[in-house]
């Protein structure tokens, strides 16, 4: 199934959020010379997935073990206080339309993922994945937030897309995907409904108007 992996991780544990049965977690270490890591995927509007179709989502490692990525444009009824109500955690602050929930894939979906701008104190579990874009996976950061502490924008990603070894590579050989290097301004300015859209202009392409040719930045 496209977006499955299920092997064991070294990405920081994530934030149990109650809403989903848990599954496994990939260990995604190390990469080579044709990585995709930190690439936007720009489904291909013949793909007909449920779980990707119109889908952007941003890859967090791409190695000889597999892919991981995060789905970035498909909100979730589920809001930011929502989650801090399920794990206790009581807002003293309102929180901003800055702080934004989406489904991050089909794997582990109780499990969190919050991408965010670079801060000045890391939190417990903090990964930068470039210099305006960090990946945070530990409750500390929802504290933060709820005393208004935190970062001013932040995307959290209940659960995650994964790819066996060879999978993705198999799926962009067969028209499924365009691929572009990832923007932090497309991840936190850019509304859902033009994520899509706007991730596929920076190739210079009206994504509507693609049909069965895939293509690489």
């Amino acid at each position: 199934m496209r977006g499955k992996l299920l092997q064991h991780g070294t990405l920081p544990q994530a934030v149990t959020v109650p809403c989903a049965q848990p599954v496994a977690r990939p260990i995604l270490a190390g990469m080579n010379s044709d990585s995709l890591k930190d690439q936007f995927l720009i489904a291909m509007p013949q793909l007909d997935d449920p779980d990707f179709e119109h889908s952007l989502t941003y890859i967090l490692e791409h190695n000889e073990h597999g892919a991981m990525g995060l789905t970035l444009n498909r909100p979730v009824d589920i809001r930011y206080e929502d989650v801090l109500e399920d794990l206790g955690i009581e807002p003293t602050v309102a929180i901003g339309p800055g702080h934004q929930v989406v489904a991050g894939g089909p794997v582990q979906p109780d499990a969190g993922f919050i991408l965010h701008p670079p801060v000045d104190t890391p939190y417990n579990s903090c990964m930068p994945l470039r210099d305006d874009l960090w990946l945070t996976t530990s409750r500390d950061i929802l504290d933060a937030i709820a005393r208004g502490e935190g970062p001013a924008q932040s995307v959290m990603a209940l659960g995650y897309a994964g790819w066996t070894p060879g999978q993705l590579e198999q799926e962009l050989a067969q028209n499924s995907w365009l691929t572009v290097p990832a923007s932090a301004e497309i991840i936190f300015d850019v509304p859902f409904a033009q994520r899509w859209q706007t991730a596929a202009r920076a190739l210079g392409v009206d994504i509507n108007l693609l049909s069965g040719q895939a293509g690489h930045s």
